[in-house]
């Protein structure tokens, strides 16, 4: 026999799961709100200061002359003498030469690693792991004698190269959990139907690991973009300069002359490839991460 609870009883635990729950929006709300205005209000106030003059910058808040908005620091950095168009081009050729070659290598290390059962795969996955944790800065004397000798300064193609190499190992643990994430019987399926190893990569898997090989792309498009050191090191002509090594140029000037509005324009233009990639990958981003994070 059952004994049903005062109805006074159940209001009140209604009425406290409702408070709990409207408590729990608002907390969410303003969490959101914040982060919202952290990762925000800085984008926007680049790109309020990148279409100012100089001289607005520089002096004091003047409401007459805060919002006299104008595009030519622009249009001198794209077409003046201080263009930054051939430093964009090279950060691309760099960017996405790396991202390329490090997911096609990661992709067959990773399936390697995931597939192949031999006696020190262990040993040497934990070496790929274990080197993640050396920054290149600490071996970069080596690393400009190996490639000095290789004759690889002063060429975008060595430059791809130690991109590649310095993000290696974060992609090939990315695509190795994701190929352990991937059951085992759909490639025995494909090759009892006569299917090569390749073919099963390219047309049975892919879309499976689709997400953590967007993943490796954008982490290696976003480090390659953003590498300032490497570039400044294995690079000394100038019209191999990448975008970030040029604007340290721009922002040291001509005769301790500064321009501000350059500078802002500049980080503008940074920061376009960076933002419009990770906004059209996050969700293969979020998903690559946290493939293969419980088995494998």
């Amino acid at each position: 026999m059952t004994i049903a609870a005062p109805r006074s009883a159940r209001r009140s635990r209604t009425s406290t799961g409702r408070q709990e729950t409207w408590t729990k929006r608002v907390l969410y709300a303003v969490g959101g709100g914040g982060a919202f205005l952290v990762f925000t209000v800085p984008l926007v106030w680049a790109l309020l200061r990148s279409v100012q003059p100089n001289e607005v910058i520089v002096a004091a808040p003047d409401p007459a002359t805060f919002l006299g908005l104008t595009f030519e620091n622009f249009h001198a950095l794209l077409s003046g003498p201080d263009s930054l168009v051939g430093a964009v081009a090279n950060s691309l050729v760099v960017a996405l030469g790396t991202a390329a070659l490090t997911t096609v290598l990661a992709t067959a290390a990773g399936y390697g690693f995931a597939r192949f059962r031999f006696r020190s795969g262990p040993v040497l996955f934990a070496l790929v792991v274990a080197s993640m944790m050396v920054p290149f800065q600490a071996i970069l004397t080596p690393l400009y004698l190996q490639m000095n000798l290789m004759r690889l300064t002063d060429s975008l193609v060595g430059l791809v190269l130690f991109c590649t190499t310095v993000n290696l190992p974060f992609g090939v643990l990315v695509m190795r959990n994701s190929f352990s994430s991937v059951p085992g019987e759909l490639e025995d399926s494909a090759h009892i139907d006569g299917a090569s190893t390749l073919r099963i990569i390219t047309s049975v898997l892919r879309p499976l690991i689709t997400p953590g090989a967007a993943t490796v792309a954008l982490y290696a498009f976003l480090a390659a973009w953003t590498e300032f050191l490497g570039a400044l090191t294995f690079l000394t002509d100038r019209d191999l300069y990448t975008l970030p090594v040029a604007l340290v140029n721009l922002q040291q000037g001509a005769y301790g002359q500064i321009n501000f509005g350059y500078i802002a324009a500049g980080s503008v233009i940074a920061m376009i490839p960076c933002v419009v990639l990770y906004v059209a990958l996050q969700r293969f981003y979020v998903a690559g991460l946290a493939s293969g994070a419980v088995k494998g």
